[in-house]
This record gives C-alpha cells, sequence and structure tokens, in this order.
C-alpha cells in the first residue's frame, strides 16, 4: 500500500494524489457498512495496480473538517465573496467565519469584483480588518490584489469558500496554471451558476516549483451556522472573545444582561453590525 491525499471525488470515485502518481480509486464496501465516506483531503491508503487505478484502503484521522463545503485537512479558509454582482451578503461572510472558528481553522476574508464597488470592499476591509480578520480586496478580472492573496497562499492547502458566481475560479486561474470554468450571474435571480460542480484540489506552482494547493469549492446559495449550545456562541466571533469571563454572570449572553463586558465594547472594539448579527443568531 502506498499513501496519498484525495484531491477529487466524483460519483464514488476518488482520485488519489501520491508521490508516485495519481490513482484513480474505488471504495471498499466496508466504508458504506461503517458508514464513512472519504472526501476530498483525506489522507488514505490505498492499493494500486500498474494501470494507475487503486482501492481506498484506510483513512486517517483528519486533522479538521469543514461541513460546507466538504472537505478536509486545510490550513486554512478564505471566505470569497464579491462586492456586486452577486450582492454581498454580510449574513453569508459571518456563517463561514463562524464555521470556520467552530472547526478551528484560521479564516481571512477576500473581496472580489471590488472594481464594481470600491465602497462596499472599504465598508468590509473596515468592518472584518477591526474583527481581526486578513481582508484581501482584489479584482481578477483587473489583476489587482491578487499578489498580496497569492503570498498568503504559498505552502498551504488552502479552500476557497463562498457562494457561486463570486469569482473563485477566476482567481484560481489568475493565481494557477489552471483553466477552470466560469459563469457569469444570473441577472434574473442576482446569483451565481454553479460553475464549479465538485471540490477539487489545485496546485500552487508545478513539479519541484509546487508550493501549496487551493481549493476550489461549489458555491452555496444559502449557509446556516453550526448548531452550537447558546453560551458557546460569543467564542466563535473574534472580535467578542476577549471580554469573555469578564462580564458580571458566568452565563451571560450578552443581550440584556446588566454589567456586560460584551456590551461595553459594542461601538468601540465591537462593530455594532457584527453584534446584531451576533444577536440574530443568539435569537434564532
Amino acid at each position: 500500500m502506498i499513501e496519498g491525499t484525495i484531491i477529487k471525488g466524483v460519483g464514488g470515485q476518488y482520485t488519489v494524489d501520491t508521490s508516485q502518481g495519481q490513482y484513480i480509486c474505488n471504495a471498499r464496501g466496508l466504508f458504506r457498512k461503517q458508514k464513512i465516506s472519504p472526501i476530498v483531503g483525506d489522507k488514505v491508503q490505498i492499493n494500486t495496480s500498474e494501470d494507475m487505478t487503486g482501492m481506498l484502503m484506510s483513512i486517517m484521522p483528519r486533522i479538521n473538517e469543514l461541513r460546507r463545503p466538504k472537505v478536509a485537512n486545510v490550513d486554512q479558509v478564505v471566505v470569497v465573496l464579491a462586492a456586486a454582482q452577486p450582492a454581498l451578503s454580510f449574513h453569508m461572510l459571518d456563517h463561514y467565519l463562524i464555521q470556520a472558528a467552530y472547526e478551528g481553522i484560521e479564516a481571512f476574508v477576500c473581496i472580489n469584483k471590488t472594481d464594481l464597488d470600491a465602497d462596499i470592499a472599504a465598508e468590509v476591509q473596515k468592518i472584518y480588518t477591526g474583527a481581526g480578520y486578513p481582508v484581501f480586496i482584489v479584482s481578477a478580472i483587473e489583476d489587482l490584489g491578487l499578489d498580496a492573496l497569492g503570498a498568503f497562499l504559498q505552502g498551504k492547502t488552502t479552500v476557497l469558500a463562498g457562494p457561486s458566481g463570486v469569482g473563485k475560479s477566476s482567481i484560481i486561474n489568475s493565481l494557477t496554471e489552471e483553466n477552470l470554468e466560469t459563469g457569469a450571474v444570473s441577472e434574473k435571480i442576482g446569483r451565481g451558476k454553479h460553475t464549479t460542480r465538485h471540490t477539487a484540489f489545485v496546485p500552487i506552482g508545478t513539479g519541484e516549483n509546487a508550493a501549496g494547493y487551493v481549493i476550489d469549492t461549489p458555491g452555496f446559495s444559502s449557509l446556516a451556522p453550526p448548531d452550537v449550545p447558546k453560551l458557546e456562541r460569543a467564542a466563535l466571533f473574534s472580535e467578542l472573545r476577549p471580554w469573555l469571563g469578564q462580564c458580571k454572570f458566568r452565563d451571560c449572553l450578552h443581550q440584556s444582561e446588566k454589567d456586560c463586558a460584551v456590551k461595553a465594547q459594542v461601538g468601540l472594539s465591537i462593530d455594532p453590525r457584527r453584534y446584531e448579527r451576533y444577536i440574530e443568531w443568539i435569537n434564532s
């Protein structure tokens, strides 16, 4: 057996990248009986044949796992949204960041299509830089800001997450030697089309110059935050975290309680709009 990484999975067949090349593998029937589903990013052991096919024999323990998009063993998440076309959703941006925090994965923000609305890009940068997130302002179509983003991806396995139509594939095409299919935003519904249908690894550089992977993922029109106990939700907002434990009441939800250290920071170190979305989540 040899070891490798699943870099693509389609129709029950998995492309596994190994030191000896890429193998197209089926999974053992035992996985189905044990209700185990291999996913992109899994480190696996495979039996191989000379025709570059193989069989998945075992899956190594996962370091982490994102729920949506479904991918394992990533170093960081870049949440990509567009300044316009489709319209930027702060709720969706927060939901992606909450999910990454829940899985313990470092997250960054990337706003593409800034040539269409520089003001909204500046607003995002102000809010989320203040919340402690690195923010990249780019335009894939005009090749702006991509060098700084590309430098952040070096030596890492990075998943690009975000809704359809925001330009994830266009960004990857600009940073790599790939030519991924891209699509336009529907004028009727204001959302992007699902040009990326399967999660897949794309190398940054080639051969000896390979310097990490970026993972292209299908977009989603909606995303719900993870179902966690209400008392644990504030810790998933990075700018609320420093003030936790300083409230008068140990079970403070930072909503209507007296002597709340978090509420005291709203409008100071905590942006009121982010705080409002935290309150919406608490009451959902």
